[in-house]
Parts: structure tokens; C-alpha cells; sequence
């Protein structure tokens, strides 16, 4: 065997090790033979194995619960091997080892375990969802969690991510709803802001109504957006980057994972950033780790503990309320013809949004068939500071009141977590079953203050006078306090069995019982109720060519509980929850031995049980409102030739609110505000040069398009539109074993464009970011 010694020239192994129910297969020794290099399967079955001089070797699978398999490998300087491992799970033997030369499609996902809360390939799983993974946030040299989502079909940011106190988070329309990142790792998670990227493996954006398997708490209708967070392996690793760039970046993070003992493993990511804003002022800066840990205790049982601690401070970002009331004197951005460079703010007027999260999880392999998960999770959120914007209701054309309040909010998150996960044969027929229970508190303490107008300033004016902090706290001592705190619970029970009919046709079948109960504020127990809904989920998944292409339908449903409302007569009406129905058919293929990976899909969406003001009767409520969102969707991840990696989707959604009054948001027979623009495209196309002299030199092209956006649309002020936009990116990298450059240009074309939803929020012009990344 040739075995080289230098570090520069060593290569690595990854793959997954399933079974032939394309189960992912845990604790299978992967190793080369003679030597010291090995890893052992994780609970996803991945494994991968480092710094490996190149040479030819002998690639030992093994495991007490199967006899060993050899096979001779080579492993060329600078090259990734992709081995993948498929075990027989009927006769206890090592049925196949498939060794591709190297990585194909970095930019696809095929399996998750996530979305269905059991380990289904996507082209089995009847659901449409997306990922982006590390290859394309690394490539795209990402910095925020919304250029992340730009990589995902049907999904546009709405709302800037304001710190304020319960829903600081920023807001995305995904299938015509709003939606907000409330999930980490398959539970939920509390923030008041976006989260930092350095614990971040990739993110699922998950398609259509699911609350037989999330709820209703922290999810919509249009789906939900799922972190994935990085996990420890078994052997010493890692990475320290630093990156910069326009407006004042500086970002410096760490990721190191290191074996403890042979059992425990540890995993720290960490990063420092400062930034300043792109307008004449205002600023960023942050702190974030993220410790996490995994104990083998035994064969059959695994312990994992995940953290995060972010402490994040800066200025709000520029957000324009526009008027809600009153009839439109502008009725887009160009028409309102103010300064887009100002940010009406001070550097003074920041805003603290501490958050901590723990997550906890414990792996028990109970029998061949059934494994049991239990999860506890911790995390809570608080906004300490100066929450200001700009706002023009009940004002005059050009008129802005500057509002500021200081907040002292803290909301605190428990979720206790049982699974049981079943892979079994009965009546002739494979199932992959589910049964769960879940517990979900939430607890908000609001202690801020109410908002103040500082002043009104002429929103043309090119030199509005700087926000004094002192006026401010004279302003706001005097200002009322919240002292309010609220409380809810929710008990739930689900179960989910995909029934494998024969090998090309596979039916899902789910249910769940939720049970909310509303405290309100604890004070009072005026505003106190409780619902119980129902949620069912159907699939049907064909594969006319087996593991390849499959044809998929599903019936997903999503609830909302709704709370009584004061009738005109003094009288308490209680209300049914609402619910959203969706019907979807649509595509996947998976071809050229993953080469080429694509979902079409048409969804057709329709809430009822809408609770709106009774047409016929003022200050009174009836529980018959409609709407419906339907559309298509495309997205596609192809790696055509060696070193060609393509990322691209489309989307088109029509919304209308088909049966309401007019109201706070939108009215009947017109598009709903926050659902976005209609037309919504992606694209990121790179190339990497796989031979000498290039090698490791690589260049992306890419962007985004949104067609027009009404951000107001009502006949009582008109329509304030967003226009169509096209934004380019590009960059350029260099990727060796030791060390990888990037430099990147977003929005190279520097177009002006902007976001809203009921509001309006300039985005970044031209931006240039260099990254230096030196691997352990």
C-alpha cells in the first residue's frame, strides 16, 4: 500500500451506510485496513473519514450485528471519495458497496429525518420540501439567514427582523402566508432575531400546511422553515474563518470538533461580527457559541446536548410603516420620492436581543424494529432596548412620526419531545411508523414601555435632526409600562405510518390530537380558553421508475386556534379552530446516479373557518371567512458534468381573500399583503476546475428575481406596489485541503429594490465580501 505523508496532499472518504429499506444505518465501523483512519456511522448512517494520504486501500465494513466486508479502494491527492454502504437487512450480510469518484450533485440532500420525523428519502416522502446545505452557504459566502432563503423556491423575505419583543424575528412569505424560522432541529425555538450562521449545517424549508406533525403554534400554512445545526463526529476537526468586506465587515468564527474520550464528543462553533448598515447610519454587532456534545453510552444508546448562547446589538433596521387608513398619496416607492440612503436613526438607539437555547436528546435502539427518541428543549428570548420606526398613519403625505419604545420583553419556551420510530414488516407490506407525544409551553413577560412619538419629520427632508438619547429617556420616563405576562400550553399526540405496498408504490397516513389551553394573562382569567383540534395527513407516492422518478399526491392540513371574541351585545362567542387544506400533486426525479434531482408540483390551499367582523352587524363576529392560495413550484439541483453545480427554482402563487370584510391586512377579492410577490425565481450556477493547473479554482453565477409586491391593497387606501426586481451575484474561490480564499460580489448591477409587507424596507446595494478559511 502507498501511503504519502504530507498533509497538503491528503484526501477524504464520506458516504451513508442504509439498509435495503433505505433506512440509515447507525454504529457500522468504516475503516481502512492497516491503518489508523476510520469512522463509525452516526444516526443518520453518515460517516467520513479525513486527512487521508493518497494510495490504494482496503475499505473494512463492519459491526457485531454483520459479517465484514473488504473492498480495494484508491484514493487519488486532493480527491473526495463518495462510498456509500447498503447492508441486507434480511440475511445479517453486507450486501453492496457503491464508490463513486467523487462527490456528485454537492448542492442536493437526499434523505431528511426531519420532515416527517422519520428518515425518508425525499424522492419517497410525498411532501415537497427544500434544502440548502453547507456546500452552498459556504460557496455563496453567506453572512445572513436571508440570503440563505434566497436559495429556496417560493419563499421571499416580507419583514425586516425588528429585536422587538415576541416577534423580533424576521418575517418570509412561503406559499402566499406569512412564516418565521421558529425551528431548530425538528423543535422548536424561541428567538427575537435572525440567528447567526456558524452552527448552521443547512436549513429545510418545508412545504404546505403540516400541522398533523408541528402544530399550529409556531408554524402557517405555507409551511415552515427547519435549521439544521451541526453535530459532532468521532475524530479531530474543524476550521477558523474570517471574512470581510462593505459597510464595515468583520466577522471572525471558529469550528473545532474534537473526540473527548471513545465515547464522548465534543463540537464548539463560535463567531464575533461587527457591520455597519448600508444607510448613513446605523450598525451590528454580535457574539454567538455553540457547544455540543454526543456520549455513546452503549450500542444501543446515544446522548446528544446542543447549546447555543447569541448576544447580538445594533440599531433597528430602516422600516417605513405606510398608511393603513387612509387613502394613498404615493403608491410606490418611487412616487413617495424619499432619501433612500437616510436611516432616520441614531447609533444611540440600539437594541439588545440576548437569546439561549438548549436542546437535549436521548437514542434508545429498543428492538431490530423500534428505536425511541426523547427530547427535551429550553430556549428563551429577550428584547432589552430602543425599538424605533417610522410611521406615517394619521399623518399627511410625507409626514413620519419617529416611534420609539423601550423594551424589556422575555419569552421563554418548553418542549418536551417522545418519539417512537418504527421500521417493520407486517401483512407482507414494510411500514415506517411514527408515534409521538408532545408538550409545548410558552411564557411571555412584558415588562416595555408604550411607544412615544420623538417627532415628525418631513420624510423628504435630506437632514432630519439626530435622535437625542437624553430627550428620548426624558420622553419615555414618562411613558406607561406593561406589566403583563401570558401563558399557553399545548398537549399533543400524532401518528404516522408510510406503508410500503409493493417496492414502487407507498401510501403515508398521520393524525393528529391537539389540545391548546390559553392562561392569557395570568392576572385575569377573563381571557382564558382552551380548543382541541384535529389534523390529518395523506400521501401517495408511485415510482414508475424505481428510485428514479416518482409521481406524488397529498392531502396536509394546518390549524389555528382562535380565541373568543366580545360580541357587540356584550356577549362571548367561542370559536372553532381554523383550518387550512391543501391538495398537491406534482413529480421527483432523481437521475444519473444523482446527477440530476428536480420536484414539480402544483398545491392548492384553502382556509375556512376564518373568524371576520359580521357584514351584517357592526361590532359582532361570525366564523365564515375564506381564502385560497394555489401555485406552482420548481427547483432543481444538477451537477451535469464533473465540477458543474447548478441550484435553481421557480414559482408562481395566486392568493385571494375570497370570503371576508375588509380589515387590517387585506379585503375581499383582492391579494392578501402578505403573500408576497406572485412570480418568484433562483439560480446559482459554479464551476470548479477538477484538473491541473486549476484545480480548486472555482467561479458562481447567480440571483433572484420577485415580480411586483402590493404591500397595501385595500380599497379603503388604494394599492402601494413593490416593483419587479433582478439581482445578480457572483464570486470567485480557490479550495485546497489546508485553506480556501472566496470573494464574492452581491448584487453586482447595484439595483435598487426593496422588501415590505405593509411597510416599505430598502435592501443593500452593491456589496463586495472576501473570506479566508484555514481547515484543521
Amino acid at each position: 500500500m502507498a501511503l504519502g505523508s504530507a498533509h497538503a496532499q491528503t484526501s477524504s472518504i464520506e458516504g451513508q451506510v442504509t439498509n435495503t429499506d433505505q433506512k440509515p444505518t447507525p454504529d457500522i465501523n468504516v475503516a481502512l485496513q492497516g491503518t489508523q483512519f476510520g469512522d463509525v456511522s452516526n444516526t443518520e448512517g453518515n460517516y467520513i473519514i479525513r486527512n487521508i494520504p493518497p494510495g490504494n486501500y482496503i475499505l473494512v465494513v463492519s459491526s457485531v450485528r454483520y459479517a465484514d466486508q473488504q473492498k480495494s479502494i484508491a484514493v487519488e491527492k486532493g480527491k473526495q471519495l463518495s462510498v456509500d454502504i447498503t447492508l441486507s437487512t434480511s440475511n445479517e450480510e453486507l450486501q453492496e458497496i457503491v464508490v463513486q469518484g467523487k462527490k456528485i450533485n454537492k448542492f442536493a440532500t437526499s434523505i431528511s429525518k426531519y420532515v416527517s420525523k422519520i428518515p425518508v428519502k425525499k424522492l419517497a416522502n410525498p411532501q415537497v420540501y427544500n434544502t440548502v446545505n453547507a456546500a452552498l452557504i459556504k460557496e455563496q459566502v453567506i453572512t445572513s439567514f436571508d440570503d440563505i432563503l434566497k436559495n429556496a423556491p417560493g419563499i421571499t423575505k416580507l419583514w425586516e427582523s425588528t429585536g422587538r419583543g415576541g416577534d423580533g424575528i424576521g418575517y418570509y412569505s412561503l406559499r402566499g402566508f406569512p412564516t418565521q424560522p421558529t425551528m431548530v432541529n425538528g423543535l422548536p425555538s424561541l428567538a427575537s432575531g435572525s440567528p447567526d450562521l456558524a452552527n448552521i449545517a443547512r436549513v429545510e424549508v418545508v412545504k404546505g400546511p403540516s400541522g398533523t406533525l408541528y402544530g399550529s403554534s409556531l408554524i402557517s400554512y405555507g409551511g415552515l422553515v427547519n435549521v439544521i445545526t451541526k453535530k459532532p463526529y468521532e475524530d479531530f476537526g474543524g476550521e477558523v474563518s474570517y471574512k470581510t468586506g462593505s459597510f464595515g465587515l468583520n466577522r471572525i468564527a471558529a469550528d473545532v470538533n474534537t473526540p473527548v474520550s471513545d465515547e464522548l464528543f465534543l463540537r464548539i462553533n463560535t463567531a464575533y461580527e461587527t457591520a455597519n448598515s448600508f444607510l448613513n447610519s446605523g450598525f451590528a454587532k454580535s457574539f454567538f457559541i455553540a457547544p455540543s456534545l454526543r456520549y455513546e453510552a452503549s450500542e444501543k444508546l446515544s446522548f446528544s446536548v446542543n447549546t447555543e448562547f447569541y448576544r447580538p446589538e445594533g440599531t433597528n433596521p430602516l422600516m417605513l410603516f405606510l398608511n393603513r387608513s387612509a387613502p394613498l398619496e404615493a403608491h410606490n416607492p418611487k412616487e413617495l420620492a424619499y432619501n433612500s440612503n437616510l436611516s432616520y436613526t441614531s447609533n444611540d438607539i440600539t437594541i439588545r436581543n440576548p437569546t439561549f437555547s438548549l436542546q437535549t436528546r436521548m437514542n434508545y435502539q429498543i428492538s431490530d424494529s423500534w428505536r425511541s427518541e426523547t427530547s427535551i428543549s429550553r430556549s428563551s428570548a429577550k428584547s432589552d432596548g430602543y425599538y424605533s420606526y417610522l410611521s406615517t398613519i394619521g399623518l399627511p403625505e410625507n409626514q413620519y412620526g419617529r416611534y420609539v419604545s423601550d423594551q424589556n420583553v422575555s419569552n421563554l419556551g418548553t418542549n418536551i419531545q417522545q418519539n417512537f420510530n418504527g421500521d417493520f414488516n407486517f401483512a407482507g407490506m414494510n411500514h415506517k411508523a411514527l408515534i409521538g407525544f408532545n408538550f409545548l409551553q410558552q411564557k411571555l413577560i412584558d415588562n416595555s414601555s408604550g411607544s412615544v412619538t420623538y417627532d415628525v419629520i418631513n420624510l423628504q427632508n435630506d437632514n432630519p435632526p439626530t435622535i437625542s438619547e437624553a430627550a428620548l429617556d426624558t420622553m419615555l420616563a414618562s411613558a406607561p409600562v406593561n406589566s403583563v405576562e401570558t401563558r399557553q400550553r399545548t398537549y399533543s399526540a400524532y401518528v404516522l405510518d408510510i406503508i410500503e405496498i409493493i417496492p414502487r408504490l407507498s401510501v403515508m397516513a398521520s393524525l393528529r390530537i391537539d389540545h391548546f389551553a390559553n392562561d392569557g394573562n395570568v392576572q385575569t382569567s377573563d381571557d382564558d380558553y382552551q380548543q382541541t383540534a384535529l389534523s390529518p395527513k395523506f400521501g401517495l407516492v408511485f415510482q414508475p421508475v424505481l428510485d428514479k422518478v416518482s409521481v406524488f399526491a397529498n392531502y396536509m392540513n394546518g390549524f389555528t386556534n382562535e380565541e373568543p371574541r366580545t360580541q357587540g351585545d356584550g356577549s362571548v362567542k367561542t370559536f372553532e379552530p381554523e383550518h387550512a387544506n391543501q391538495w398537491e400533486v406534482g413529480v421527483k426525479t432523481d437521475l444519473y446516479d444523482g446527477r440530476v434531482t428536480a420536484t414539480l408540483s402544483y398545491y392548492d390551499i384553502n382556509v375556512s373557518n376564518i373568524v371576520r367582523p359580521d357584514p351584517n352587524r357592526a361590532n359582532f363576529f361570525v366564523q365564515n371567512g375564506e381564502k385560497y392560495s394555489r401555485g406552482i413550484e420548481v427547483s432543481l439541483t444538477a451537477s451535469p458534468v464533473a465540477g458543474l453545480n447548478i441550484n435553481a427554482g421557480y414559482s408562481y402563487n395566486e392568493s385571494e381573500l375570497t370570503s371576508t370584510s375588509s380589515g387590517y391586512f387585506a379585503s375581499q377579492g383582492r391579494r392578501p399583503e402578505g403573500a408576497g410577490p406572485k412570480h418568484l425565481a433562483n439560480a446559482w450556477i459554479s464551476y470548479q476546475f477538477t484538473g491541473d493547473p486549476l484545480q480548486g479554482l472555482g467561479i458562481g453565477l447567480g440571483g433572484n428575481y420577485a415580480s411586483e409586491n402590493k404591500v397595501i391593497n385595500r380599497p379603503s387606501t388604494g394599492v402601494f406596489s413593490l416593483p419587479s426586481y433582478t439581482v445578480f451575484n457572483a464570486s470567485v474561490f480557490y479550495n485546497t485541503n489546508n485553506y480556501r480564499l472566496d470573494l464574492k460580489v452581491n448584487n453586482f448591477t447595484d439595483e435598487q429594490y426593496y422588501s415590505g409587507w405593509s411597510t416599505l424596507n430598502p435592501e443593500e446595494p452593491r456589496a463586495i465580501t472576501a473570506g479566508f478559511t484555514y481547515k484543521l
